[in-house]
């Protein structure tokens, strides 16, 4: 990852770019670095803001989506951000939802992209073999539709987490925590324009989670990539940003 990180305030956050504001989202096992190329793509427009989300720091009883949401409105107080777009991966984007329902004066808009909030098939449930190298190779190319995608660098960090006993502690309460908070029956409320860009051969959030999302949210569109799984802006990152540029160009 090029870019600098700042730390400010007890925040780690990315910042590139001037103009309206987009606000990224990284899921459960994801980084700053999945969002490499839709920063470099739309810094020259955009100011383009992701913060780290602090997935191993609050206490294991409050560990869950909502505290994940609540930090987000706090760096959003702490930026002084206003009517700016949140996109999310995953678990970024269950967070996303849950800040948006909570805050829809501050967001313009909103993406997903195999976001968790309706159903999820989770990393695993469990770790009961985090110590094989293979076998958490095999679930981290479960992520993408072309297992190459998953560069060894990006296994290499996955299996550096579960290999820290707390970092699993954590990480299975937050999928538990994404699991029990269901949203079906709230997202009616959700007004403001969403684009969900999906791959489809999303095998952890599936096809049919796109169109619930699309079916329970008031104003939302649809985009399929083909060939793709979980993280279509890693994946086919040039097809993503298409998608994304159509978006933003009709919001703003």
């Amino acid at each position: 990852m090029e870019f600098s990180i700042k730390e400010e305030n007890g925040f780690k956050y990315i910042d590139e770019g001037e103009g309206e504001v987009l606000i990224l989202l990284h899921g459960l096992m994801g980084a700053l670095s999945n969002w490499t190329d839709v920063v470099n793509d739309f810094k020259k427009d955009y100011r383009v803001i992701i913060p780290l989300l602090p997935l191993y720091d609050f206490p294991i009883l409050t560990t869950g989506v909502k505290s994940l949401a609540k930090f987000i409105h706090k760096f959003v107080k702490y930026k002084k951000l206003k009517n700016f777009t949140v996109i999310g991966n995953s678990l970024g984007g269950h967070v996303g939802l849950i800040y948006t329902l909570s805050h829809p004066e501050e967001v313009k808009s909103l993406v997903l992209t195999g976001s968790s909030g309706l159903y999820e098939n989770a990393f695993g449930g469990s770790f009961p073999r985090r110590e094989s190298y293979d076998f958490i190779k095999e679930k981290v190319e479960f992520t993408f539709y072309d297992p190459a995608t998953a560069t060894k660098e990006l296994v290499d960090e996955v299996y550096q987490i579960v290999n820290e006993r707390i970092k699993v502690v954590k990480i299975l309460a937050l999928a538990k925590s994404a699991i029990r908070h269901n949203m079906s029956k709230d997202i009616y409320m959700i007004k403001v324009p969403v684009c969900l860009i999906w791959g489809r051969d999303d095998k952890i959030t599936p096809p049919e989670v796109a169109f619930e999302f699309h079916q329970l949210l008031p104003d939302s569109e649809l985009n399929w990539i083909d060939k793709c799984g979980h993280a279509p802006m890693m994946e086919r990152p040039i097809e993503f940003n298409v998608h994304l540029k159509k978006f933003l160009d009709r919001i703003y």
